[in-house]
């Protein structure tokens, strides 16, 4: 309930309620919030039988905390069709990082037999990295075909 509430705030707060209510009356106070706090509870309780009941016996099980949008989703669809695909299936399914990997081995795989194949020793010239393209005129390799520039058009 107050997982948010760290030592020095509840220490601030025990001096404040201290200051405010007194010594004497504090613990008057805390039987009062407690009490409060426990009718409460068995009134939400009776509350959710009553509801229960009210739905018929086929919602005896019913929990109100399926009514939360993650844990029907969790509870219904990724567990409750009996197709065996789970969270952790879903996450991997739409993961792209495995697809990327195999991409950039492919392209990896592609710049080096490049390389291998324009470099008399099998391997790349140290001028420049497997792969990569030369925009100097006289730096070897084939120009890359390029769009006519049209100064009009701009």
């Amino acid at each position: 309930m107050f997982s948010d509430v760290g030592p020095l705030e509840l220490i601030t707060l025990v001096c404040l309620a201290t200051l405010l209510f007194g010594p004497d009356k504090l613990p008057e106070l805390i039987q009062n919030v407690t009490g409060f706090i426990r009718k409460f509870r068995e009134f939400s309780e009776n509350a959710k039988q009553e509801i229960r009941s009210e739905l018929g016996p086929e919602f005896q099980d019913f929990e109100f905390e399926d009514l939360h949008p993650k844990t029907l989703v969790r509870k219904h669809v990724l567990n409750g069709d009996g197709d065996g695909l789970g969270l952790d299936e879903l996450r991997s399914a739409l993961d792209p990082r495995q697809e990327l990997k195999e991409v950039a081995e492919a392209i990896r795989d592609t710049a080096d037999a490049e390389a291998a194949e324009s470099s008399p020793s099998g391997s790349a010239p140290p001028s420049r990295a497997p792969g990569a393209v030369s925009l100097s005129k006289d730096g070897g390799g084939a120009a890359p075909d390029r769009t006519p520039f049209d100064a009009d058009a701009t």
